[in-house]
């Protein structure tokens, strides 16, 4: 297949004629970001069954028209893994493309394990081993060379034949619905900026911070996510998480207190000890925002792991009826989220709840029970008593 390369703006108008003949694309982008807060965009590449272009966006600064293309909900786009390229299109446009079609999502569907690489799908639906020469590659270097820009081509190539194989298998199943609303939820903005306020809710140990701590912590979190987008840098290259943390433990007010703390970068001492120590004094005469009621630790008793248990009878039974891994459906930890009310429990959500999630709300509001019945474990409605409980 010849490879198309637009690196003008005078090709946009025909390459987007070209997309809104299809009925779907597939989509991959290639961008940088160990150096920068925001991805630098550096190649897009659509295709569709018969063609197959690569789009130069450091060559052409205005893509407007393409992204309203991309952006027709009349067109599916294709992807795996889709988030950050999304987030890409997001910032650029601040709109999503939807609808989107998502591989690594719909592959458990069909067997695989979750979150499958690309890799691993164009070796189990296409047999390719693919070439990793250029998985390091700069991207924002030019020009590209041949095999740069062939190599960046054939995961689009390829990611339409698995569409295609995929959509079959799982209409043939009668699960392609089952995604629909997995899919929708890549329509919501909040996936793709953090509010600075916000960033705290994002670091791990934070429900095992005292009140001061937590205090400090949200609010040197707000301040480093401020700066790493206004200086476009790795919120980490300020200070990462477990820095913060320890921060937030140990309270420096002042830049000796600061400097004496095991592993702390000099230069971050130097550039941003200031305004820490600041706000470090600051935020420890302030009351905290409190925790999340699923950030909240949960002691767990032998009633509650007893109801797990249950709960796992029904996901392996589901599982089971429908040929899937039952750890697709939901591992005991996501069980763990339902029975403390968790909304981001993936059994709340999409074709896992319809298949089980449903069920298990049932049975830990009482309306469903579990029965035994010639060996096997049923579920069914909980029986009326007199009563009318």
């Amino acid at each position: 297949m010849t490879i198309q390369y637009i690196d003008r703006a005078e090709q946009l108008p025909a390459l987007c004629q070209r997309i809104q003949d299809e009925p779907w694309i597939a989509v991959d982008t290639e961008f940088l970001r160990e150096k920068t807060y925001y991805p630098k965009f550096c190649l897009l590449q659509i295709a569709a069954p018969g063609w197959v272009v690569c789009v130069d966006p450091l060559a052409i600064p205005d893509l407007t028209l393409l992204l309203t293309t991309l952006c027709d909900p009349g067109i599916t786009k294709v992807l795996h893994s889709c988030r950050q390229d999304l987030e890409i299109f997001y910032q650029l446009s601040g709109k999503i493309p939807g609808p989107v079609f998502d591989t690594q999502i719909a592959a458990p569907l069909l067997g695989f394990q979750e979150n499958p690489g690309y890799a691993m799908l164009v070796s189990s639906f296409l047999g390719i081993n693919l070439n990793k020469a250029h998985t390091r590659t700069d991207w924002s270097e030019r020009p590209l060379s041949s095999e740069q820009i062939e190599y960046a081509a054939d995961d689009v190539i390829y990611l339409c034949k698995i569409y295609q194989a995929m959509t079959e298998q799982l209409s043939r199943l009668g699960r392609l619905d089952w995604l629909a609303s997995d899919f929708a939820g890549f329509n919501d903005p909040a996936l793709y900026k953090i509010a600075p306020e916000n960033a705290w809710l994002k670091i791990r140990g934070k429900n095992k911070l005292t009140g001061r701590q937590l205090s400090i912590l949200q609010a040197l979190s707000e301040w480093r996510e401020q700066a790493a987008q206004t200086e476009n840098k790795p919120r980490n290259w300020l200070f990462p998480d477990d820095m913060l943390l320890e921060l937030a433990k140990l309270q420096p007010t002042t830049l000796d207190e600061l400097g004496k703390i095991r592993n702390i970068n000099e230069r971050s001492v130097s550039r941003h000890g200031k305004i820490v120590c600041e706000l470090v004094a600051d935020a420890r005469e302030r009351a905290p925002k409190p925790l999340l009621d699923k950030d909240k630790a949960a002691k767990k008793t032998q009633q509650h792991e007893a109801v797990i248990d249950v709960l796992s009878a029904v996901v392996r039974i589901r599982a089971e009826e429908n040929a899937l891994n039952p750890v697709i459906l939901a591992t005991r930890k996501e069980l763990e989220q339902l029975l403390f009310d968790d909304e981001d429990c993936p059994l709340l959500h999409g074709w896992r709840f319809n298949m089980a999630g449903r069920e298990c709300l049932g049975l830990l509001n009482g309306d469903n029970v579990l029965a035994l019945s010639g060996g096997k474990v049923a579920i069914a409605p909980a029986r009326a008593t007199d009563s009318g409980v």
